[in-house]
C-alpha cells in the first residue's frame, strides 16, 4: 500500500481544513469593491482610499493631520495627534459599514462598497 494510498482520507481532509481557511481570510479581508471613504474639513472635503495596496496616508484636514495606515485590506488610523487618541481605539476597518472618527480633526472614515 503506498503512502497516498494510506493517508487519502487525512489529506483530504487536510485539503478541506486549507480550503476554508482561505475562503474565511478572504473574508475577512476588505477585497475587491471597498474602500475606504475619508470625509474631512469643513466645507467638506471626500477622498477615496484603496485598500488592495498598503500604503500611508498623511492628511492635512486643517486641524490636524491625521495618519491612517491601510494594511491587509484594511485601514486605521495611527499617531494620532489629537489630544485623546480615540480614533487609534477603533483598530483596523475592514467590512463595509466599519467606520471611526477624529472629531478634533472633523474627520471620518468609512468602508463603503463601490458600485
Amino acid at each position: 500500500m503506498t503512502f497516498l494510498q494510506k493517508h487519502r482520507r487525512d489529506l483530504l481532509f487536510t485539503a478541506a481544513l486549507l480550503a476554508l481557511a482561505a475562503a474565511l481570510f478572504a473574508l475577512t479581508r476588505g477585497g475587491p469593491g471597498t474602500v475606504a471613504v475619508l470625509r474631512y474639513g469643513d466645507p467638506q472635503t471626500e477622498r477615496v482610499i484603496p485598500l488592495d495596496r498598503d500604503a500611508r496616508y498623511d492628511v492635512d484636514t486643517g486641524e490636524y493631520t491625521i495618519h491612517l495606515q491601510v494594511a491587509d485590506g484594511g485601514v486605521a488610523f495611527v499617531e494620532s495627534p489629537c489630544p485623546d487618541h480615540t480614533c487609534e481605539g477603533f483598530g483596523t476597518l475592514r467590512q463595509a459599514g466599519d467606520w471611526a472618527a477624529c472629531l478634533p480633526a472633523k474627520a471620518t472614515l468609512t468602508i463603503e462598497t463601490t458600485p
